[in-house]
């Protein structure tokens, strides 16, 4: 159930449903963010059911994926870094276009929702794993800090409709549940799209040709790729894609000491430096 925006005081809803005490500011706030994102696209995709419902309602993906990415980074940040009440405003958006969309998955059967609590449980923890994954290798986060991140992110799978007793709370439920879930994982031709959307996607030839971002794009992906677990690698038939795990942590760390070195406009959107703003402007008046 969605909270009431009654249920709680001024102050808590300024600072939204983490504040910047929490391991969940730290691990989103940092540049290393971007590249657990793209390797939590990559996870959820392996999921045939609910890769069904991105091929199916997501309407022009795979000729124009951005608007969709940038909705979805839109989405969490608010939840992250917006008042409570924005972020329940952003929740009901998108449990309302959830609640519409139905389907069946042709190879199983399976006639579903893209409400399911049991994909909405998947798309969470694959988001989790990935961006603590990468922020632990980046040296954002400590392994200590590991338990507090995943047991903050329940607070978002109840919001967007999962069943919070079925909620890893722990890195060990967490990779218990990857476990149990993996004998269902596929790699269907939507899946194989999705991966090479995410490593090549399309843009327009006067940005690939007059900027730089197609190398400063295919550098972010191959990071995403050869972060994620060996398992899901050899799903994607990339088993090493040229790094090994090692290396993989070390070029992640460089990746993140050159994008720290830009100023926070560059490297933080609109709605983070905002949540920022917000929190700094309100302590003098709470001290």
């Amino acid at each position: 159930m969605i909270p009431s925006a009654r249920a709680w005081t001024p102050e808590e809803d300024l600072v939204g449903f983490f504040g910047p005490e929490s391991v969940t500011w730290l691990v989103h706030a940092d540049p290393v963010f971007s590249v657990g994102g793209l390797r939590a696209l990559l996870l959820q995709a392996l999921h045939p059911v609910a890769m069904d419902g991105v091929a199916t309602f997501s309407e022009g993906f795979r000729t124009d994926p951005w608007p969709r990415l940038a909705r979805t980074a839109a989405y969490v940040d608010t939840l992250t870094f917006g008042t409570r009440r924005e972020a329940l405003r952003a929740v009901r958006r998108v449990r309302g276009l959830h609640r519409r969309l139905a389907g069946v998955e042709a190879a199983s059967g399976r006639a579903y929702r893209v409400d399911d609590p049991d994909l909405l449980l998947w798309v969470h923890c694959c988001e989790v794993d990935s961006l603590l994954d990468v922020a632990r290798r980046a040296g954002v986060v400590t392994d200590a800090d590991g338990d507090r991140y995943v047991a903050e992110q329940v607070t978002a799978a109840v919001l967007v409709g999962c069943t919070e007793a079925d909620v890893p709370a722990t890195t060990g439920e967490l990779a218990d549940y990857f476990a149990r879930v993996r004998p269902q994982l596929r790699l269907t031709p939507a899946a194989r799209d999705a991966m090479r959307l995410v490593v090549t996607p399309p843009m327009p030839a006067w940005v690939r040709f007059l900027t730089p971002a197609r190398p400063a794009w295919g550098s972010l992906a191959s990071l995403a790729v050869a972060t994620l677990p060996q398992w899901a690698r050899r799903m994607y038939s990339l088993p090493g894609f040229g790094l090994t795990d090692a290396a993989a942590t070390a070029t992640l760390r460089g990746f993140r000491q050159g994008m720290l070195a830009l100023p926070a406009r560059a490297r933080r959107s609109p709605i983070v430096r905002a949540g920022f703003a917000r929190v700094a402007r309100a302590e003098p008046a709470s001290a």
